[in-house]
């Protein structure tokens, strides 16, 4: 039997433990595989069914104690908020996710279960859209980090991008904003309460479907909002060579968006406006396009450059950016 001494308490397996292979059948028992699938984990390479013919592919990194804490989220949570944030670039251009490869490098000390439970998280969440873990890698680190890509499909319609925005388009809005702000906000401050806030930090709830619905209807331009809304439409403004002005009278935050900020003497307004890691999608459509269940109207696509609000340019940060 494995020496478990490195684990955390007596009796508890590390990754350690487990060694490198022993790791990987732990994961893959928790990752069942759907019927795109054609070859799963096991193999050098995965095989993943392209009904279209073309392939959406979107990789991204979350750290610990950058992009969660193990003291603030399960590992179930990181798991489903690793497996959302790349599953929502995917629906971002309009296509249905249908695989993630993941990359895990950690401690060898970090506990079997909680990489375990990270992988039934990653399940988790990718369920309901029908995608699957289809393979990846595991290394030893000095620090706890995944690497995710993913893959999506078009099913027949053109991929939405971020530069097809144009003069007289309707902005809209489908999803949650500023709630992961908010909760991180709550959770840095160490206050009580406020739950469903924190929870949409640990966990945000994308909304997958409208994505392809969006591109279904011919939507100009649609962007995954991760970093922050002025952020991440001024990405699409300066891809479409357009200015995008958003009616601050559309952001109406919840009650208790309002008491977390009035509790930590912050702006509702503005975690809607800058709060990142929501991932609301963010799209542009033509005039008289009738705008889709869920979906908000929040401003205009005019001439010219930038993103202003009620005609002014925002003061203060935009959004995230990890290098400042």
């Amino acid at each position: 039997m494995a020496n478990l001494s490195e684990g955390p308490g007596l009796g508890t397996p590390s990754v350690g433990d487990l060694g490198e292979f022993g790791l990987i059948a732990a994961l893959t028992a928790r990752l069942p595989q759907g019927p795109g699938v054609l070859l799963g984990p096991g193999d050098d390479a995965a095989v993943v069914a392209a009904p279209d013919g073309r392939v959406v592919a979107t990789t991204d990194l979350l750290v610990a104690d950058r992009h969660f804490r193990r003291d603030w989220s399960t590992p179930h949570d990181v798991g489903r908020k690793a497996a959302a944030a790349n599953l929502a670039d995917v629906a971002a251009m309009g296509a249905t996710p249908t695989a993630l490869l993941v990359g895990f490098a950690a401690p060898a000390d970090l506990p079997a279960a909680w990489a375990e439970e990270f992988a039934a998280g990653l399940a988790a969440e990718c369920a309901p859209v029908g995608a699957s873990v289809v393979g990846g890698d595991v290394v030893r680190a000095e620090q706890l980090l995944v690497a995710i890509t993913a893959l999506g499909d078009l099913g027949g319609v053109p991929a939405v991008t971020r530069d097809g925005a144009r003069p007289g388009d309707v902005v809209a809005v489908c999803g949650t904003l500023g709630a992961s702000a908010a909760g991180l906000a709550v959770l840095s401050a160490g206050v009580r309460g406020h739950q469903s806030l924190v929870q949409a930090h640990r966990t945000p709830t994308p909304p997958y479907a409208a994505g392809p619905a969006a591109a279904r209807l011919g939507v100009h331009a649609l962007i995954d909002v991760s970093d922050g809304l002025l952020a991440d439409l001024g990405h699409v403004a300066e891809r479409s060579g357009v200015a995008v002005d958003l009616d601050s009278s559309a952001f109406v935050p919840s009650e208790e968006l309002r008491a977390a900020a009035a509790e930590l003497g912050a702006s509702a307004t503005q975690w809607m406006l800058t709060g990142g890691e929501d991932h609301a999608l963010a799209g542009c459509f033509a005039p008289d396009v009738e705008l889709p269940d869920g979906w908000v109207r929040v401003g205009r696509v005019h001439a010219g450059s930038g993103v202003t609000v009620d005609g002014s340019v925002p003061t203060g940060v935009a959004g995230w950016d990890h290098f400042r």
